[in-house]
C-alpha cells in the first residue's frame, strides 16, 4: 500500500479523449503505457494480500465445517464455496470496487481518510466519528502484524509437499524470510516496487490455471454459483456453519486494500484490474480445489498446493513465497503510511520518518514502526507455529475495520452527498449487517487466538486516546499560564527591548496567546528582532493543500506578522519550503538570517492532571519517544533556538 504513484496519473488514464485519435498519437500511446503501469501496479500492491487468501481460506473453512481428507460432503463443499465466491462479490465487487471508490477524499481513500470526509459532512469532529475512525485504523495495525505471518508461512508450509523431510526447517525458514523482509524496509520499496506488478500478475495466471486443471474433476461445482447453496449450508449447519463463516471471511481479507490504494492508482485501474484479471483467477481456484476435494478427499490436507502437476510443485512454492512477501511488503507501508495520517492528524506523537525515494513522496520508512511490526510479527509465527493456527486469530481486525468503515461510509452518504436519510441507510445497511454478521462468526475466535488483533487494537486505541487527551490537557494548562499576544505587544511598544538583526520565527499552536519561547527569551535576554513572526501549522482534513492556500499572512505591526502554514494530512510539513512561497506576497525570509524559536517542554506526572498516574505516565513515555520538532519541520538545526520549560499533566 506504499504510494507509487501519483494521484494525477491516474486521472490522465481516465480522462482520454472521447474523440477517435490517431493510432500513432504520441499523446494516446502514452496514456495507454501510463493506464497499463498503473493496472499492473494495481494488481502487484492492491491485491497483493487478497490474492493469497486461496492458500489457505478453502481449507481452513472446510475444517472449521468439520470436513477431513478422508470423506467431505458434497453440500458442505457447495456451501462453503458459494458463501467464498458471494462474499467477494458483495463485499469486495459491489462495497468497495462500486461503492466505496466514489467516496474519496480529494482522491484520497483508507479509513482516516475516510473519517476526515465524515468529519467535514457534519461541519464538526464529533466523538462518534472520530471513534469509528480510530478503532478502524487501531484494528489496521493487528491486519498488519497478522497478513505477513500467516501469508509467508502458508507458502513455505509448501516445502513439506516438495520434499517432507523439509518440515522441520519450516519455522526457521519462515523466520528468516520475515527478518530479511524487515530489514530491507530501510533501503525503500521504490526498487522492489516495479517488481511487484509483474510477479503478482504471473502469481494469478498461475492461480487461474491451476483451478481451471481440475475443475473437470467435478464440473457439478459450478453449482456453487447458486446463492441458495450458501443459504442452505448456514440453515443446516447452525452453529457450525457461523464458525466455517470466519473461516469463509480469509477469502476476502485484503478488501480494504481497495479503498485505502486510491490515491496511489485511481479508480479505473484499480476496478479493471478486479473485473479482468483478479476476481476471475481467484473463482476459478476456489473452484478447481472445490472440484478436486469432491473428486479425491484426501487432497483437503493442501488443496491450493496440490492443484498442480508434482513436477511445479517447487517453482509454485518458491512464487506463492514472492507473493506473500509482496503481500506483506504492501501491508508494511501501508502502516508506515497510516501511522504518518494519524501523526498529522494529532492521533499519536511525532515518529522519526525517513524518505526513501527523491521522486515519490509516499516512499517513507519509519524505524520505531517497522521494528516493533518486525517482533510482533516473529513473535506470532513462533507462538502459533503453523498457518492453520493462525488463521483462528485472522479475521477479526479485517471485519472490526469493516464494520468502522461501513458506519462511516453511512455518514459520508448521508451528510456530504446529501442523501436522504432513508436512501443512505438503504445502500448502506446491507453491508453493515453482512459486515456485523462476519464479525461475529470471527469473534467466535477470540479465545483461540482472536484475542491477538483486538489487545494489539486497544492498545493502539489507549495510545491514540492518550495523546489526544494528554495533549488537550497540556494545551490547556499553557493557555492558562499564556498571556495575550496583543497584551504583550502593547508591553514592548510601552518599554521597547533591545534589538538585534535578523528575523525570529516562533513557532506556536495558538496564534492568538504570546509563545512561550518569546515570554522565556523576553525575560532571560531582554531583547528582540527587528522582525519578528509568530508562525502555527494547521493539518487540513484534505490530503494535499495547493500552494495557492498554503500560506496566509497578516501584519500586525512594524516589528510583528502572524503567518499560518496549511499542510495536508498525506503531506510532508517542510516549513522553510513552504516560507519561500511567502516571498510572493512580499515577506522578505532569508534561511540564512532567520532564527527559528522552539518551545521545549519537561513534563512531570501530576496527580491532579485530569488523568490517571498510569496515563500520565503513559503520556510523558509518548511525548519522549516523539521525534525532534526542528526535525520533523525541516528546520536547519544551526538555525534552531531551543528553549525549555518543566510543566506537569
Amino acid at each position: 500500500m506504499s504510494e507509487k504513484h501519483p494521484v494525477d496519473a491516474s486521472a490522465a488514464a481516465e480522462g482520454a479523449p472521447s474523440a477517435a485519435v490517431h493510432r500513432d498519437d504520441p499523446g494516446q500511446n502514452a496514456r495507454h503505457a501510463k493506464f497499463a503501469a498503473l493496472l499492473i501496479g494495481a494488481v502487484g500492491v492492491v491485491y497483493g494480500d487478497i490474492g493469497t487468501s486461496p492458500l489457505y481460506a478453502f481449507r481452513e473453512a472446510m475444517l472449521a465445517a468439520g470436513a477431513s481428507t478422508e470423506a467431505v460432503a458434497r453440500p458442505t463443499v457447495l456451501g462453503l464455496l458459494s458463501l467464498i465466491l458471494w462474499a467477494l462479490t458483495i463485499i469486495v465487487t459491489v462495497k468497495y470496487v462500486v461503492v466505496l471508490l466514489r467516496a474519496d477524499n480529494d482522491g484520497e481513500g483508507g479509513t482516516l481518510s475516510l473519517m476526515a470526509l465524515a468529519q467535514r459532512g457534519m461541519g464538526r469532529r464529533t466523538k462518534t466519528v472520530f471513534l469509528l475512525g480510530i478503532v478502524g485504523a487501531a484494528l489496521f495495525y493487528g491486519d498488519a502484524l497478522i497478513t505477513p505471518a500467516i501469508s509467508i508461512l502458508s507458502a513455505v508450509e509448501g516445502l513439506k509437499l516438495v520434499h517432507p523431510a523439509t518440515e522441520h526447517a519450516v519455522l526457521p525458514a519462515t523466520i528468516a524470510i520475515i527478518i530479511g523482509l524487515f530489514l530491507v524496509q530501510s533501503r525503500g520499496t521504490a526498487a522492489v516496487a516495479q517488481w511487484f506488478g509483474p510477479i503478482t500478475l504471473v502469481w494469478f495466471i498461475a492461480m487461474g490455471i491451476g483451478g481451471l486443471l481440475h475443475i473437470s474433476d467435478d464440473p457439478g461445482v459450478f453449482a456453487a454459483l447458486n446463492p441458495v447453496h450458501a443459504v442452505r449450508f448456514m440453515l443446516d449447519h447452525g452453529m457450525v456453519g457461523l464458525v466455517a463463516l470466519g473461516a469463509v471471511f480469509l477469502a476476502v481479507t485484503g478488501a480494504e486494500a481497495l479503498y485505502a490504494d486510491l490515491g496511489h492508482f485511481g479508480k479505473k485501474p484499480i476496478r479493471v484490474a478486479w473485473a479482468v484479471i483478479v476476481f476471475p483467477a481467484l473463482a476459478l481456484n476456489y473452484l478447481g480445489q472445490g472440484a478436486m476435494v469432491l473428486a479425491d478427499p484426501s487432497r483437503l490436507e493442501s488443496p491450493f498446493f496440490l492443484l498442480f502437476p508434482e513436477w511445479t510443485l517447487l517453482p509454485i512454492v518458491i512464487l506463492a513465497t514472492l507473493a506473500t512477501i509482496i503481500a506483506s511488503q504492501a501491508v508494511i507501508t501501508g502502516a508506515f503510511s497510516l501511522t504518518r495520517q494519524a501523526i498529522q492528524l494529532r492521533l499519536l506523537p511525532r515518529l522519526e520518518i525517513r524518505h526513501t525515494s527523491a521522486d515519490q513522496e509516499g516512499q517513507i520508512y519509519m524505524p520505531q514502526v517497522n521494528y516493533l511490526l518486525m517482533i510482533g510479527v516473529l513473535l506470532l509465527v513462533v507462538l502459533f507455529g503453523s498457518s492453520s493456527k493462525l488463521a483462528t486469530a485472522y479475521g477479526i481486525s479485517v471485519t472490526g475495520t469493516m464494520v468502522a468503515t461501513a458506519g462511516l461510509a453511512f455518514i459520508v452518504v448521508w451528510r456530504r452527498w446529501n442523501w436522504p436519510l432513508w436512501a443512505a441507510a438503504a445502500l448502506m445497511a446491507p453491508f453493515l449487517v453482512l459486515d456485523l454478521i462476519f464479525f461475529s462468526a470471527n469473534a467466535l475466535k477470540i479465545l483461540h487466538g482472536g484475542y491477538v488483533p483486538i489487545i494489539v487494537a486497544l492498545g493502539i486505541m489507549l495510545c491514540m486516546w492518550t495523546w489526544v487527551r494528554g495533549t488537550k490537557i497540556l494545551s490547556d494548562k499553557i493557555n492558562r499560564n499564556d498571556i495575550r499576544l496583543e497584551t504583550l505587544l502593547a508591553k514592548i511598544r510601552a518599554k521597547p527591548p533591545q534589538r538585534v538583526p535578523g528575523l525570529a520565527i516562533y513557532l506556536t499552536a495558538d496564534p492568538d496567546t504570546a509563545p512561550s519561547a518569546l515570554l522565556h527569551s523576553l525575560k532571560h535576554f531582554n531583547v528582540l528582532h527587528e522582525k519578528n513572526t509568530i508562525l502555527t501549522i494547521r493539518t487540513s482534513t484534505l490530503p494535499r493543500i495547493s500552494d495557492a492556500e498554503r500560506v496566509s499572512i497578516e501584519v500586525i505591526d512594524e516589528n510583528f506578522s502572524r503567518i499560518m502554514l496549511r499542510f495536508g494530512y498525506m503531506e510532508e510539513p517542510n516549513i522553510p519550503k513552504a516560507l519561500a512561497i511567502c516571498r510572493k506576497e512580499g515577506f522578505k525570509f532569508d534561511i540564512m538570517s532567520t532564527s527559528f524559536f522552539l518551545s521545549r517542554r519537561s513534563i512531570r506526572a501530576s496527580a491532579r492532571s485530569g488523568m490517571p498516574l498510569w496515563q500520565d505516565n503513559l503520556f510523558i513515555a509518548m511525548a519522549n519517544v516523539a521525534g525532534d520538532a526542528s526535525t520533523y519541520f525541516h528546520l536547519p538545526t544551526d538555525r534552531v533556538v531551543e528553549i525549555g520549560a518543566q510543566i506537569s499533566v
